[in-house]
């Protein structure tokens, strides 16, 4: 299955109580169908300290997101919208803006 969302994307949550909220993606799961978008489902984790976390208590990170509870925007139209593809000349694919017709990257 082809997610066509990539780290560093912009992408809108269409549902959950995250609902409206734009964030860039920081990593994809493709296995889990996964994404984590930055500051966005932030979750407080009580940590041990350890070399990482010196002083240890409570940090707030992010937690995944399911694949289909996000849209891609698109950088040229400004909407969120689904992700096709298109096949170039030497043989490669292209992502397109379903909306916009517009090529993404």
């Amino acid at each position: 299955m082809g997610l066509g969302v990539k780290k560093q994307d912009t992408v809108v949550v269409t549902t959950g109580r995250e609902k409206g909220k734009k964030g860039r993606v920081l990593f994809v799961m493709p296995a889990k169908d996964k994404v984590i978008v930055e500051k966005v489902n932030m979750r407080k984790r009580h940590m041990k300290p350890s070399r990482k976390y010196s002083q240890g208590g409570i940090i707030e990170k992010e937690a995944p997101l399911h694949i289909s509870n996000v849209m891609l925007l698109c950088p040229k139209c400004g909407k969120p919208s689904r992700v096709g593809t298109l096949l170039l000349d030497g043989g490669g694919k292209s992502r397109v803006c379903k909306k916009c017709g517009e090529a993404i990257e």
